[in-house]
């Protein structure tokens, strides 16, 4: 052991053994032990000790050429040990097989399927005012035809969640969603700010007609992990509250003219009417356009006088009508977890 040997060196050299035990935090009494025959095993707490159980060399030499056999270089542990075992011999658990196999570098993602890929969370988007980040997707609307569906394309600005933009088509198409983007860009009066626009991985998302139309706006892309819905919450969430109105129609519409119909209603009242619960039940139109400073104001002066009032009746503050001042998209973890993240300041 090499602790017995550096003490025997200082020893030899005029050391006192006491003080080289010290030198090495160890006591006298630990250093008699190890002395001991069979006794040098290093017994402290923490002490990194080699498991009982540990394969040698030569056992894991057996599983690498095992795995390598003809007959089981296509078969993954799960199947090569239960193999083994019909035929009376066991060498270690699959899992043991993966841990020697992946050391050596052997575990390869086999068949025709594609290999899983880890995708990175997307950058995060933090919108302090409109117009700053939007959020768009696709879904489907039912028809009366089996198997044929309507395409609503709707984009939301997620820092007042007003609906900017919407469209209804009878299929997916980039083309169709650049000429939408385009529509919303104008109609909203920002061709000069900076903006970003998130979606999901889906195919007119990525179309080079709408990328192209985007670097032509100098608008930033960012795009979702694939079939991770959670990356893109703002759309799903405006989706399920379209989809789950009492007002939604319980049969399937007939014609695209009906469908465009009730989208344009639904979209009035999300806008104008709907107290979202988000934005501290204020509408997403007065979020937008700043009236829901003067109006959280006032509920602030009325529930101010409501404890003036009865001050009894309130064991603690009135209740907090701050708005949030920022808005993130896919925040990144931790107050400081800022690496790659994409901020668009106020205008």
């Amino acid at each position: 052991m090499k602790a017995i040997e550096l003490i025997s060196e200082a020893v030899t050299s005029g050391a006192r053994k006491g003080k080289a035990c010290n030198a090495l935090e160890i006591t006298l009494r630990t250093l008699q032990r190890w002395e001991k025959p069979g006794g040098v095993q290093d017994s402290r707490k923490g002490a990194v000790r080699a498991p009982a159980n540990k394969l040698s060399i030569d056992e894991r030499q057996e599983i690498i050429e095992t795995c390598n056999r003809p007959e089981y270089s296509s078969l993954p542990p799960s199947q090569i040990v239960p193999a083994m075992a019909d035929k009376g011999k066991y060498i270690a658990s699959e899992s043991t097989f993966y841990r020697v196999l992946r050391e050596a570098d052997q575990v390869n993602h086999r068949g025709r399927a594609s290999a899983p890929k880890n995708a990175n969370k997307p950058s995060g988007c933090k919108a302090t005012g409109p117009n700053q980040v939007w959020s768009w997707d696709i879904t489907y609307l039912s028809t009366t035809i089996k198997g044929v569906y309507f395409y609503l394309y709707l984009i939301m600005d997620i820092y007042s969640r007003k609906i900017v933009g919407w469209e209804i088509h009878e299929n997916e198409s980039s083309a169709h969603a650049a000429v939408l983007f385009q529509k919303a860009h104008l109609s909203e009066g920002i061709a000069e700010k900076e903006i970003v626009l998130h979606s999901d991985n889906g195919s007119p998302m990525k179309g080079a007609t709408m990328l192209g139309m985007l670097q032509k706006l100098g608008v930033v892309p960012s795009f979702s992990r694939p079939s991770v819905s959670n990356d893109n919450p703002f759309s799903e969430a405006l989706f399920r509250t379209m989809k789950y109105r009492p007002e939604y129609p319980a049969k399937p519409f007939d014609t695209m003219a009906e469908a465009r119909e009730w989208v344009l209603q639904f979209a009035r009242w999300f806008n104008h009417k709907h107290r979202h619960s988000a934005l501290k039940f204020v509408t997403p139109n007065e979020r937008y356009t700043g009236e829901d400073k003067a109006i959280i104001a006032k509920r602030k002066e009325v529930y101010e006088a409501a404890k003036a009032r009865h001050p009894k009746r309130w064991a603690r503050d009135t209740r907090n009508w701050d708005l949030p001042t920022e808005v993130w998209l896919n925040p990144p973890r931790g107050e400081n977890t800022a690496s790659g993240r994409l901020t668009i300041k106020a205008a």
